[in-house]
């Protein structure tokens, strides 16, 4: 389930293009070095990656409370379920997020810390600017966060987000050096690509709770359990 992650963020690019791109192109990149250039831009997607792994190991500890319950195979039907529920009602994340004052409150102060670091050109300036992104509301990040939630322990749901953003970095990467390179054709395929496998993937957390018998796609509930326990993995 580890290559959900990354496969996740290479086909939900476009969607951070659109939330990420205009924060990323307002990125205070080096005029008169490539090299600086290619460095800032590393560490601008290492930002993100730190904070989308933070967000995955907070999850993940979410996740590994649930499974020490037992819940974990009902946990794997509900994560499912709530994928395909956020793909076919993308309003929902957006109206949470707005009826939480406290993280209303958050998010302005991320904002604020973007607008200040976003005027300094220094390495360190650019790595804080991809952290701070990192946090801001996006529906592809909450689909994947869900998924995190799967993993039942802090590591493996950090590792989990690590390589979302890790799929995020191609076609971001792109606009940050080619403007122009996505035509309106490309952008449009792609986005409905993204819900098509949001909902793959939902219908296999789905089955991985069913415990059927099927081997790696949805073992029966005696195998998940071991297969997830620390002390089996020794």
């Amino acid at each position: 389930m580890l290559l959900a992650g990354f496969i996740l963020g290479l086909l939900g690019s476009l969607h951070c293009i659109g939330m990420c791109g205009p924060i990323a192109m307002l990125l205070p990149l080096s005029k008169t070095s490539n090299a600086k250039k290619h460095i800032q831009i590393l560490l601008y997607h290492l930002g993100r990656i730190v904070a989308y792994s933070i967000l995955g190991a907070l999850f993940g500890l979410v996740g590994k409370g649930l499974f020490l319950s037992g819940l974990q195979q009902n946990l794997s039907i509900i994560i499912g379920v709530i994928m395909i529920l956020l793909v076919v009602f993308p309003k929902i994340s957006h109206k949470i997020t707005l009826r939480f004052s406290p993280l209303t409150r958050l998010l302005n102060s991320l904002k604020l810390q973007l607008g200040l670091y976003l005027k300094k050109e220094s390495f360190y300036s650019i790595f804080m600017i991809g952290f701070f992104n990192g946090f801001l509301p996006c529906g592809m990040v909450y689909i994947a966060l869900v998924g995190a939630v799967a993993m039942t322990n802090s590591v493996t749901s950090a590792m989990y987000m690590a390589l979302y953003g890790l799929g995020t970095i191609p076609l971001l990467s792109i606009l940050l050096y080619v403007k122009d390179a996505f035509s309106s054709a490309f952008r449009t395929r792609l986005q409905k690509a993204i819900p098509i496998f949001v909902i793959v993937l939902g219908v296999l957390f789905i089955f991985r709770g069913m415990g059927l018998g099927i081997p790696y796609i949805s073992p029966e509930e005696s195998t998940l359990l071991l297969s997830s326990s620390p002390e089996f993995c020794h």
